[in-house]
């Protein structure tokens, strides 16, 4: 059962005192689970950075946004955290458009939750779309969404969203009924990488749209190798049509998602990039693929190789990524199915 409005209260006030020192452990309800990955006395209390250093910063729009001090950057610091969120995830991918050509349910991994701008653009947009919505939000700490309550005002766009997001900030997971349609919002806590490289005996939904919105590859190179966006190519449904989108337009970070298998197109301008990039497991979902002209300024570039390991550095393309691109299925005569390059 959804907590009563006492209990809601009562939870934001001791989000607030807790969040400190990083300890979300205290059961609310009878009925309250911790997620199964989390059970075993550890819960969130090693797992959530405290929200102590996160920080509220005003944009030259005037807008607010969060300043995380582990990776020395601002989320959403183009046009704030509503507007970027909706013009980089929401429209270019379609979402709206693509709930309401379809039928079932409709899946959203959100890699990178944060203060939850993305997703919760997702949830306002879509709204009154009488489709059944899935959400799984991933992230390495839930810091930043705990920040975010504490300044819900300043920040605005938790606006109708604070219950569902305190839930999913103290249990993990919330069904509930949003508009014209039903709402199956977790969150999974932990280390993305490992998680696909190791997943769960129970796989996760396989996604229609995945909203990939982690650090940048400088400051958080493990999010950006080649070996992850492979690993995140196999989870993917091939009956399923996918598509990723990101404010990263690398030249290197292309290369990453052409070998793993999707097909890469160039992305709208969103704030401060004037390109972003959207990939896809099908062709026909974008609405500007890369081009031949692209391939051949590939090897111009000082970095475009990708990263094999967790280690950020810059390398200009080696003749075997070279030989894997050519063949790729989008610069060949037909643009044939994606599949990672090897």
């Amino acid at each position: 059962m959804p907590p009563t409005e006492e209990i809601m209260i009562a939870m934001m006030i001791e989000i607030k005192n807790r969040s400190r020192t990083g300890t979300f452990c205290r059961t609310f309800t009878p009925g309250y689970q911790i997620p199964l990955g989390l059970r075993g006395g550890n819960c969130f209390k090693s797992s959530v950075r405290p929200t102590a250093g996160y920080r509220l910063v005003q944009l030259p729009n005037g807008t607010h946004s969060v300043y995380a001090p582990a990776y020395d950057e601002k989320m959403h610091p183009g046009p704030g955290p509503a507007a970027e969120a909706e013009l980089l995830y929401v429209r270019q991918l379609k979402i709206p458009e693509r709930m309401r050509e379809g039928q079932g349910e409709f899946t959203v991994w959100d890699v990178g939750l944060g203060a939850a701008a993305n997703v919760l653009a997702v949830l306002r947009s879509t709204r009154e779309i009488p489709r059944p919505l899935r959400l799984v939000s991933f992230d390495d700490t839930a810091g930043p969404l705990a920040f975010a309550l504490q300044h819900a005002p300043e920040l605005g766009y938790l606006k109708d969203y604070e219950r569902a997001a305190a839930a999913i900030l103290e249990r993990g997971q919330i069904q509930f009924t949003d508009g014209a349609r039903q709402v199956d919002w977790r969150f999974q806590l932990g280390d993305f990488p490992s998680l696909l490289a190791h997943p769960p005996a129970h796989p996760l939904p396989p996604p229609s749209a995945i909203l990939f919105d982690a650090f940048s590859p400088a400051k958080n190179p493990a999010m950006w190798t080649l070996p992850l966006f492979t690993n995140l190519f196999r989870v993917l449904d091939p009956q399923r049509p996918c598509a990723l989108t990101t404010y990263s337009r690398s030249t290197m970070f292309r290369v990453t998602l052409l070998l793993a298998g999707f097909f890469v197109g160039r992305g709208h301008a969103s704030g401060m990039k004037e390109e972003t990039t959207v990939a896809a497991n099908r062709l026909e979902l974008l609405d500007e693929p890369l081009d031949q002209d692209w391939l051949a300024r590939v090897q111009r570039s000082g970095s475009a190789e990708p990263l094999s390991e967790p280690i950020y550095r810059q390398a200009k393309v080696s003749a075997a990524t070279w030989a894997r691109l050519r063949g790729h299925a989008q610069f060949r005569e037909g643009g044939a199915p994606g599949e990672p390059q090897s």
